[in-house]
């Protein structure tokens, strides 16, 4: 982005910036903080508990083997009641110390850590082998000041310890690097264990090992994790690039090799950098400081244009290798705080508040200027980490102002009768089942922190470090004994103090005038708010201007059927409700014709092609009546035809009712109960629009199709749409919505149990209890369509031909199927199925009609191959890097 772009100030847009906050309110916003993770907690305990996760949509536990895969990110499950072990410093630093005594009692008597499941090592690392350290500092502490914890005996670090031995196999390769998974209970013994084969792993997961072996170490005397940990920080610093003296985002652990050679601070890498500078912090080791010295200078020098942190490529650094950040580089402005380096800090932090006030959260990934690539959020801390740091470091109560922000949004848009859900969608504020350990473990913590007085507190925070995952290691282990690998290691390299400049660790205040921060924070607010670039409106194509033009054609006029004929053009009907094209050039009534005939196909093709790169993004389906009160969200897929929600204000709300019959494909028997109501559908057995029809006949204001695919859910399949029937639908006037089997599950489920439920169908969500004047959105995606996935090449440029036809497409003989407008394009545009990863059909948009055979297309014909290739390769690369990103455990 132009550097001009940061120049222009927003002249009067301060409102209050720089008001002290008084302590009353700040004291409100602590005791609010306590009470939203009690409802988060109580909630895990009552309905979820002894299981990893709970799922606070249907209100129950997640256990691994019992629900639908969602990949790698199920690596961190291990049925080892993964949120309370990750919860467990949380508690004590909340003054939670009863509940707390509690839990470790629950960990001790219920957990096993001896599972026969394969887990990811770092997300291990980071959430269990950390909570088990955590929650022993935590007991260690509360014992030594003899009023709680008094029968403690270091059981938590016996766990620990046992913990810390079954990861210790996947260090087990010849360069120090661990496989990215081990298995609980056997290790790593190859393809019988379903481990040992992997050939990768990302930066982040092999370097962000240090902090909790190093204090394993150094709380039990046994020099065996430290010595392995820093081997593989070794390992990496020897394999950085050397010119530019980044690393890469993915690394062979056998060979050494870069597999994947963008360099950021973000997804893949982020805690590797972290944990150099924190592991000098935590135990004195000049060698790691220096290091990440030299790393920074190149991260400022070559990915840092602030405000924005663009990854490069390791080989080329000044080439940029994308155009869209993601949000676990949030985290960095925090870092840069304990590095020193305050004006950088604020300017990020300042983009990253900007981009969350315009969505409410930090999208899982966003484009430089700053619109949404990546739709999700769920419930990341990173954000929230920094504002403490960099409130620590200025005592600018701005940054009061921005965690107050975030707690508003949690509970506006996050909040549901069980937990905290998910963002599945910021656009839409739709829900996904699911609430991560690192919300309880992280998000609470440094919310408590940014708003708690000292004494508040039940020990002195400055006397330990966070890890990557927030739980706290005491600062006293560097007196601890260290190994003699341990030492060894430190004296291999020759320390340069130009290395140590600019350099001092520190969560205190730093900078007393809150008129710094606010004058690097102005330019960047304006640069933000004026990022909402609108598309520009469509070009006609095609090179002539026949007299029938493609955008004009509809399949029931007797005047343009008869236009097709006379260029040569046949219109046939297939069972399924499609129509196709075919132009035969030798049967037009005239050269003249014919040609037209021909621009006239290639419009056409060029206009279905279009529509099929121009997804509808999701609805939102928002149940509003007691007790949700807004608070629950599915993601819905729209229909191309009917009401356009995004064009109204208010969306459509009603009460909902199942129609009779359930499949809605004949007049509905209880008309007198659907009118003025919602009505509930079952997918199946006719087209969408007649469904739409028949009860739109009955008197419904609104329609909801659910999926007769039993398990089918929007977190594991592709946004779904609905077209038409290849007839005029301008008769259709209600919105008409679907939902997958799952989220349509958990609406019947609410109907059954509270009768009557009242739904908004909406573009986006609607805030609970805010006016209705929206904000200017930029949801208008910068590279993905519809959701927040990559697209498949057949839904971008392919179009279906008609192989039954007689005689072989040539220039002067075509077949197309024309827009949905009038006459959908096909049946099903939906990438194949056959060899494709979830991470590759996760999220891509499904244009589909209903009706009882859901065939495969039968042929495919590639039109403009050059620009496809083009094109392909691109979201390709997006593809492997949100496939990283997964496996990074975003």
């Amino acid at each position: 982005m132009p550097p001009v772009l940061f120049l222009s100030l927003l002249l009067g847009a301060l409102c209050s910036l720089g008001q002290a906050m008084s302590r009353e309110e700040r004291h409100r916003l602590r005791n609010q903080v306590v009470e939203m993770f009690d409802h988060a907690y109580q909630n895990y305990m009552d309905h979820a508990y002894p299981a990893d996760e709970l799922m606070p949509l249907t209100c129950r536990g997640r256990v691994r083997g019992l629900e639908p895969s969602r990949g790698d990110v199920d690596d961190a499950l291990g049925k080892f009641s993964l949120t309370l072990i990750d919860t467990l410093d949380t508690l004590v630093l909340l003054n939670k110390t009863t509940e707390f005594e509690a839990a470790v009692r629950r960990v001790l008597s219920d957990v096993r850590l001896d599972n026969d499941i394969v887990v990811s090592v770092f997300e291990t690392n980071i959430r269990v082998l950390g909570g088990l350290l955590g929650g022993h500092s935590m007991a260690m502490m509360l014992k030594d000041g003899g009023q709680h914890m008094l029968w403690y005996q270091d059981e938590l670090l016996h766990m620990a310890k046992d913990l810390g031995l079954r990861l210790l196999p996947a260090f087990n390769t010849s360069s120090g690097l661990p496989y990215p998974r081990v298995n609980l209970k056997y290790g790593v013994r190859g393809p019988e264990t379903r481990t040992g084969t992997e050939t990768d792993t990302c930066t982040a997961c092999a370097g962000t090992i240090i902090l909790e072996f190093a204090a394993l170490s150094r709380f039990t005397g046994d020099p065996v994790f430290e010595a392995h940990a820093r081997r593989a920080l070794d390992f990496l610093w020897e394999k950085r690039q050397r010119n530019s003296n980044l690393v890469g985002t993915t690394i062979n652990i056998h060979s050494g090799e870069w597999v994947r050679r963008d360099s950021g601070v973000g997804a893949g890498i982020d805690s590797y950098y972290e944990y150099l500078l924190k592991a000098y912090i935590l135990l004195g080791d000049d060698l790691f400081l220096q290091r990440f010295n030299i790393h920074y200078a190149s991260i400022m020098k070559y990915i840092s244009q602030p405000p924005l942190l663009l990854d490069v490529h390791i080989h080329k650094p000044l080439l940029p290798a994308r155009t869209w950040m993601d949000s676990l580089l949030a985290f960095f402005p925090g870092l840069q705080v304990l590095k020193g380096d305050i004006r950088p800090a604020i300017e990020t932090h300042e983009m990253l508040y900007q981009v969350t006030k315009k969505h409410n959260f930090l999208p899982e990934a966003f484009t430089t200027d700053f619109r949404v690539h990546w739709a999700q959020h769920p419930l990341r801390p990173e954000f929230a980490e920094s504002t403490y740091f960099l409130y620590k470091a200025t005592g600018d109560p701005y940054y009061l102002e921005v965690g107050r922000t975030v707690l508003d949004n949690l509970n506006r848009f996050a909040r549901v009768p069980c937990g905290f859900a998910a963002m599945k969608d910021v656009r839409t504020g739709s829900h996904e089942d699911r609430m991560d350990s690192f919300f309880l473990a992280e998000m609470f913590k440094y919310l408590f922190l940014l708003f708690a007085d000292t004494e508040d507190l039940p020990f002195d925070v400055e006397d330990y470090i966070f890890t990557t995952e927030a739980h706290l290691l005491p600062l006293s282990l560097s007196m601890a004994p260290t190994s003699s690998a341990a030492t060894n290691a430190t004296t291999e390299e020759e320390l340069d103090d130009s290395n140590f400049d600019w350099t001092c660790p520190n969560t205190r205040l730093l900078f007393p005038d809150p008129a710094f921060p606010r004058n690097l924070r102005e330019p960047i607010r304006s640069a933000v708010d004026k990022s909402c670039p609108r598309p520009a409106p469509y070009r006609e194509p095609g090179m002539g201007r026949p007299p029938l033009r493609a955008q004009d054609f509809m399949a029931n006029n007797p005047e343009h059927l008869e236009l097709l004929r006379r260029m040569g053009v046949s219109l046939i009907h297939l069972k399924d409700g499609r129509v196709q094209l075919v132009q035969h050039a030798t049967q037009a009534v005239s050269a003249v014709a014919a040609e037209d005939g021909m621009r006239f196909m290639q419009e056409m093709m060029e206009l279905s092609s279009q529509q099929q790169k121009e997804q509808l993004p999701p609805r939102a389906i928002q149940i509003v009546s007691h007790p949700f009160f807004g608070r629950v969200v599915l993601t819905a897929g729209p229909a191309q035809f009917g009401t356009d929600l995004s064009k109204s204000a208010t969306g459509v709300r009603g009460f909902v009712t199942v129609a009779e019959p359930y499949s809605g494909c004949s007049e509905l028997a209880n008309a007198e109960y659907v009118q003025g109501r919602i009505a509930l559908l079952q997918r199946g057995q006719c087209m969408f629009a007649e469904k739409a029809r028949h009860i739109q006949k009955a008197g419904a204001i609104g329609g909801i199709v659910i999926d007769d695919n039993e398990g089918s859910s929007s977190d594991t399949a592709p946004l779904f749409q609905m077209a038409g029937d290849g007839r005029n639908t301008d008769d259709i006037t209600l919105p008409l919505l679907f939902l997958f089997h799952k989220e349509g599950n958990i609406l019947m489920e609410a109907l059954k149990e509270y009768k009557e439920v009242e739904v908004l169908l909406s573009d986006k969500a609607r805030d609970r209890g805010m006016d209705a004047q929206e904000k200017e959105d930029c949801s208008t995606e910068g590279t993905s369509p519809a959701n927040s996935g990559p697209i498949d090449q057949s839904q971008m440029s392919t179009m279906e031909t008609d192989e039954s036809a007689p005689e072989e497409v040539n220039p002067s003989e075509e077949s197309v199927s024309p827009p949905d407008e009038e006459v959908s394009p096909s049946d099903e545009v939906s990438p194949s199925e056959e060899g494709a990863s979830p991470s590759e059909t996760h999220h891509e948009p499904k244009v589909e009609r209903d009706s009882e055979k859901r065939e495969e297309p039968e042929g495919d014909t590639d039109l403009s191959s050059q620009s496809v290739d083009e094109l392909l390769a691109d979201w390709r690369e997006d593809l492997e890097a949100f496939q990283q990103m997964e496996k990074d455990e975003l």
